[in-house]
């Protein structure tokens, strides 16, 4: 059985998670969707709330509901070894993205044993969601734009009640 691990730290789940999410899930017996947290940047949703947002918006695609959702509690590369994952699945937007994903994928290859290690597939995201990030989708929402079109259902609410607090 093929496992691999979509990770990210979904602060929010967006439309375009959802996308490389799906296709992960043709490609892959199973898939788990790694929560975590990224040191470089002050997270708006708390790690419960980005678990649970995204356990809500793959349960109601049933291309995606039996996709498990956990918290990276450390390392990548051991939540991989902890799942059995094979593989990691990086979205990629752009150019830029594969610059900055390029060495982290490197590194857990390199942490994994070489040409042993979990290999990383990068995927390319829908181009109908090449505009849309995490941090913009923040950025929008903090001075009042609207970002429905943007998130699975429930996802602006919980932003909105993010920024509130």
């Amino acid at each position: 059985m093929s496992i691999a691990v979509c990770p990210g730290s979904f602060d929010p789940i967006t439309l375009g998670h959802l996308d490389i999410v799906r296709r992960a899930r043709r490609m892959f017996d199973v898939v788990v969707v790694g929560v975590a947290r990224n040191a470089s940047k002050n997270a708006l949703l708390t790690p419960a709330e980005r678990v649970e947002l995204a356990r809500t918006a793959l349960a109601e695609d049933p291309a995606t509901a039996d996709v498990q959702v956990a918290e990276v509690p450390g390392l990548l590369v051991d939540f991989c070894r902890q799942v059995r994952a094979v593989a990691v699945v990086k979205g990629l937007r752009g150019g830029a993205d594969f610059d900055s994903e390029l060495p982290m994928a490197l590194m857990n290859r390199h942490l994994t044993g070489g040409s042993t290690g979990i290999e990383t597939v990068f995927v390319p995201g829908d181009p109908g969601y090449a505009h849309v990030a995490s941090s913009l989708v923040k950025d929008v929402a903090r001075f009042g734009g609207p970002i429905d079109d943007l998130v699975p259902p429930g996802v602006a609410d919980a932003v909105h009640a993010a920024l509130a607090r």
